[in-house]
């Protein structure tokens, strides 16, 4: 019975790939060499073409946004005051009319906005959010820090349209953002985290998938009550230096490099010596955070009274008009009660 020349040439086409050698043909037959034995490498040109689209071009997500543009990732973005998106356009991105006309020309759909009901209205709303105009396959990465119910509403939704969400909040402040050093805490399925991760990769340094829908909020929550709690530390040892009569340079120097050192101590206590109340990042959303972790606390039958204590004293930095100065104006409350 003959071998037929589709079957010899099958025969050729597995070994060559496989082996980088001929196989050795049957008596009277004479394999043609079809293409070079060396295997072809594996490029990664395909996650460099990913489409990105970038919603919320504030004191985060602007330069999130311009660090990915930079990296060479095609881009659409899309703020609701227009004149925030020049920078990025200047720069190459295309400038859209709704967070729909965003999703409809990326695979990858990025947002950073404030609040829940924000979120909510950008991914989900009826004629111009995200579901609107997302397709099939695509990724929405949500960058805010909201109510964890959040994560799993846009999910359950965008599933509908063949689409993934993963929520990822971040960390690290305006600085983070510039030099794409963030910490993004990322919660969804493990196949939109790898395929997201490239797009993550030129904002952040440490990225890690926390779970399943809504983790990453969770996460957020628990780095908030943190940092809250580390601002007011910083505070309270400053004003205890302050009336001890020490100058707070070397005391910050002695500490900063020990076991009490943090991010907050390094960064922020410095600007609460100067006087520098300069955001970063607000002392209204720090609030905003602080009161979803309590939220999530009752969720969760959780007690945290040291949270609940942060919480009442950003309030009062809020209401004594700091507001929008940066959390480190936690100090001017720290100070007040001290009589100054």
């Amino acid at each position: 019975m003959g071998v037929s020349p589709m079957c010899i040439t099958a025969v050729a086409a597995v070994a060559l790939p496989l082996t980088g050698k001929m196989p050795v043909p049957p008596e009277g037959v004479v394999f043609c060499k079809l293409w070079d034995a060396k295997p072809r490498e594996r490029t990664v040109m395909s996650e460099d073409k990913l489409r990105v689209g970038f919603i919320g071009l504030g004191i985060m997500g602007a330069p999130m946004a311009m660090n990915c543009l930079k990296a060479g990732f095609p881009m659409t973005v899309y703020n609701r005051t227009g004149s925030k998106a020049e920078p990025l356009r200047e720069a190459g991105a295309r400038v859209a009319d709704s967070p729909a006309a965003v999703a409809a020309e990326a695979d990858v759909v990025c947002s950073c906005v404030t609040a829940s009901e924000d979120v909510l209205e950008v991914v989900l709303g009826d004629d111009s959010g995200i579901i609107a105009g997302v397709g099939k396959g695509a990724t929405v990465v949500d960058f805010s820090t909201v109510a964890p119910s959040v994560a799993r509403t846009c999910a359950e939704a965008l599933a509908q349209k063949g689409a993934g969400f993963m929520d990822a909040p971040i960390s690290g402040g305006d600085v983070g953002a510039r030099q794409g050093t963030l910490s993004i805490m990322v919660g969804g399925e493990r196949e939109h985290f790898d395929r997201a991760r490239p797009v993550l990769e030129t904002m952040g340094k440490t990225i890690t998938h926390c779970g399943p829908s809504g983790a990453g909020y969770v996460v957020k929550l628990c780095n908030q009550i943190l940092g809250g709690l580390h601002l007011i530390a910083a505070a309270e040892a400053l004003s205890l230096a302050r009336e001890a009569g020490l100058e707070p340079e070397p005391m910050l120097q002695a500490v900063s490099s020990g076991a009490a050192g943090s991010w907050m101590l390094k960064n922020l206590a410095p600007k609460m010596v100067a006087g520098d109340d300069k955001p970063g990042f607000f002392v209204d959303y720090q609030l905003k955070d602080l009161r979803l972790a309590d939220e999530a606390a009752d969720e969760f039958g959780v007690s945290l009274p040291a949270a609940s204590l942060a919480k009442a004293l950003f309030q009062a930095a809020s209401r004594g008009g700091y507001g929008r100065c940066g959390t480190q104006a936690i100090y001017h409350v720290l100070r007040k009660l001290q009589g100054d």
